[in-house]
Parts: structure tokens; sequence; C-alpha cells
């Protein structure tokens, strides 16, 4: 087996928890909906949208706004957006000891307003090699062209590389390209999967 020179992680649910529950319970409040109507009418095809770039900041408040029929102003969107996130301590802490070992990239499926709130609240991602994000890249998890981006701009050779995501599909899709990946459950399992690599 190939020594381990890259570890690529997922950030929400990994770095960063979000509770998507919450985000439409807390836009269907504002909205006078149930979380379940705000649910079907904001997944699917808009979804995808936002995450894969084809909408901007402002353009994301407009169109949620337009498909809710909701006024809203910017700061308050963004706040109600941005509601459903928290921290991640014991796996912030764990990812800084990695900083030096090895390369460290992050792979998320997000959009312009998620990633400019978690980027102010993680620190920690300046110390990263690269930050892939779905909606700067045009392209998503599972395609196996994100996957191979990532590999690209870490330098990566895909068995010389680690991947840690929440969603089963996703870890399927990598291993499918030769990356050795495996599913985030645990800080505990994750510092386990790690000292098995020889990290």
């Amino acid at each position: 087996m190939r020594p381990i020179r890259t570890i690529l992680l997922d950030l929400g649910n990994v770095l960063i928890f979000h509770d998507n529950q919450l985000l439409f319970r807390s836009i269907g409040n504002r909205a006078g909906m149930s979380a379940e109507a705000v649910e079907r009418l904001v997944t699917g095809d808009l979804w995808n949208a936002i995450h894969r770039g084809d909408l901007d900041s402002d353009g994301i408040r407009r169109e949620l706004c337009r498909t809710l029929r909701l006024e809203i102003g910017s700061s308050e969107f963004v706040k109600l957006w941005n509601c459903h996130f928290r921290l991640h301590h014991e796996m912030i802490a764990e990812v800084d000891r990695l900083v030096g070992r090895v390369k460290l990239g992050a792979l998320s499926n997000t959009n312009a307003l998620h990633a400019e709130y978690f980027q102010a609240q993680l620190p920690i991602l300046k110390k990263f090699d690269q930050i892939l994000l779905s909606h700067e890249l045009r392209m998503m998890k599972p395609e196996p062209a994100i996957f191979l981006e990532a590999l690209r701009r870490l330098d990566s050779g895909a068995a010389e590389t680690v991947f840690f995501d929440d969603l089963p599909a996703y870890v399927e899709a990598a291993r499918s390209l030769g990356i050795q990946a495996h599913l985030f459950r645990s800080v505990a399992e994750f510092r386990s999967e790690l000292l098995s690599l020889g990290l």
C-alpha cells in the first residue's frame, strides 16, 4: 500500500455540523409554511442550481424568495440561511494536529453564502492546501470530475489520498476512482482509521 500523502475532507457534518431540517423549519417559520413544504420547494433542481454555482449570493436570496413568495432583506436572509450550522470543535482540533504532516484538502457541495459563512467560522481552512467548493468549480459530488479535479489541484495520486465524507454515495464515488475513502461517523473512528493508515 502506498503511503498516504493527502487527506481530503468533506466539510458539512465533518468540520461543521449542518441540520437541514432546522434550516427548512426556520425558513418555514418565516414564510408561514411547514418545513416539509419548504423542503419540497427548495430541494431538487433549485438546490442543485444553488450548489452548482448557477446563482450568486443575491441570486440565491432572490430565487428562494420568489419560490417561497417571501419578502426578506439581504442581512436577514443571510442570518436565516446560515442558522443551521454548528462547529465540530473536536474534529477541528484533530485536523489541526495534521497540519504540516500531510497535504490537506476540503471538498464540499456548497454555495456562495454558506461558503462565506463557514470560511469565517473555520480559520483552520487557511491552513489547508486546497479548498474545493462545488459552486466555484461548477461541479458536484458524486460526479467523478470533481474528485479528479481535487487530485489534480492537490498533485496527489488516488492511491495516496484518503477521503472522508458523511454520505455513503460520495464515499463510493471516491472509491470507484481508487481513492481510499471512508464514511465519517465520529472523531474516534476518524482517528482510528488514520492510525491504521500509518498517520
